[in-house]
């Protein structure tokens, strides 16, 4: 089977720190490539991940541009799907695409010819947005989407949720073998890991570590700034404006402090140190990697039982989860009661890439001979007008 597998023009695959569509592909196409599946990869000229073939329009990621005014930035994604559709139209040797591009991504595959491979759609996002596009989708019979939780897809438009062949959940190569380490030597601090933004909920973190009295460091990405001292004091994005004007009024630098993106060994030691990694959600949080990251390295998740949370958590075994804004301080000082070994056994158990390879090669395959069989009868029956080849 070979799988062009488009990661979109934003970061490279892995991303260098922050990068979660494209950290989600950099763990799924090893154990996909041990289990015989050849990848070509459409991303950016940077992308360092060992595949078959590497197609890309621009060298380097375009994430910086994201936030740009859309007349600025909308040919980006157009030019990378030009570049993908250019090569699925040159060659006949791909079975299948899947698709990681948000919006942009889905009604290209879907505007495509009944010639071209079926395409695999991974939701990875709030499914709230984009509500013309999603409520009136059509696949054609060739495109399916498919989610990354269960409580994602439930809230899903009808049409939309029509074409889902089921959800896989988020996996991290931390969880390999998370079974057999060493336990963690926890420090107290507390850590709300990702990129800073509204749904997030930094703020009602950085306040509730006031109130309450508990160490908390927020480590991610505002807009494109990594680094808080390439933070501009009048940067002009969403994320940017709500740091500015929610955040950083509690970021004292003792209590609660702001050290931008970490990656590698740095994060891994900040996330396993963590006494919990706190997730004051503002959104039905659709995927959760920074869960199944955490639980891998013995921290323990203390969160607003938002989306795919409760899927992914046991409460009172591997976190503690809440409805209550005030309940979720309460619950991070007592962290502790969790044991390590417990989410270290979890992640091992559910969310290793050997475990999300197998599952989305079964929908591959489950796919492609559906696909194949739809085709078959449309054309030998008359529902269109081409012979069979």
């Amino acid at each position: 089977m070979r799988v062009l597998m488009n990661a979109g023009p934003w970061l490279s695959v892995p991303p260098r720190g922050y990068g979660g569509i494209e950290n989600v592909v950099a763990t799924l196409v090893p154990p996909l490539r041990d289990l015989g599946v050849e990848v070509v990869l459409a991303s950016v000229g940077t992308s360092t991940l060992p595949v078959d073939e590497l197609l890309s329009v621009f060298p380097d990621g375009q994430f910086s541009a994201l936030q740009r005014p859309y007349n600025q930035v909308c040919g980006v994604a157009q030019a990378h799907m030009h570049r993908v559709v250019r090569a699925l139209r040159e060659r006949d040797d791909i079975d299948l695409v899947h698709d990681h591009v948000e919006a942009v991504g889905l009604a290209t595959m879907a505007a495509l010819g009944r010639d071209a491979p079926p395409a695999l759609h991974t939701l990875h996002w709030d499914l709230a947005k984009h509500p013309e596009l999603y409520g009136g989708f059509d696949g054609g019979g060739r495109v399916r989407v498919n989610g990354v939780s269960a409580s994602q897809l439930a809230r899903a438009p009808e049409a939309l949720r029509a074409h889902s062949v089921g959800h896989v959940h988020l996996a991290t190569p931390l969880a390999t073998g998370a079974d057999r380490r060493p336990r963690p030597t926890k420090g107290d601090h507390l850590l709300i890991l990702g990129r800073i933004t509204p749904g997030k909920g930094q703020d009602l973190g950085a306040r509730l570590a006031h109130e309450y009295g508990f160490d908390l460091i927020l480590a991610g990405p505002v807009g494109p700034y990594h680094d808080p001292a390439d933070l501009p004091p009048d940067a002009d994005n969403p994320d940017a404006r709500y740091f500015r004007e929610r955040v950083a009024p509690h970021v004292d630098g003792q209590r609660v402090r702001w050290i931008g993106t970490v990656s590698g060994q740095e994060r891994d030691e900040l996330v396993a140190n963590a006494k919990a990694v706190l997730a004051p959600l503002r959104w039905e949080e659709p995927g959760g990697t920074f869960v199944v990251e955490s639980l891998a390295l013995g921290t323990p998740v203390v969160a607003l039982a938002r989306g795919c949370l409760p899927e992914l958590i046991e409460d009172g075994r591997t976190g503690l989860l809440t409805d209550d804004e005030n309940e979720l301080a309460e619950l991070a000082l007592a962290a502790d009661k969790i044991d390590p070994a417990e989410c270290m056994a979890e992640a091992a158990r559910r969310f290793t890439p050997a475990r999300m390879a197998s599952q989305y090669l079964e929908l591959y395959e489950r796919f492609i001979h559906s696909h194949s069989c739809n085709r078959v009868d449309t054309l030998s029956y008359g529902v269109g007008s081409r012979a069979l080849p």
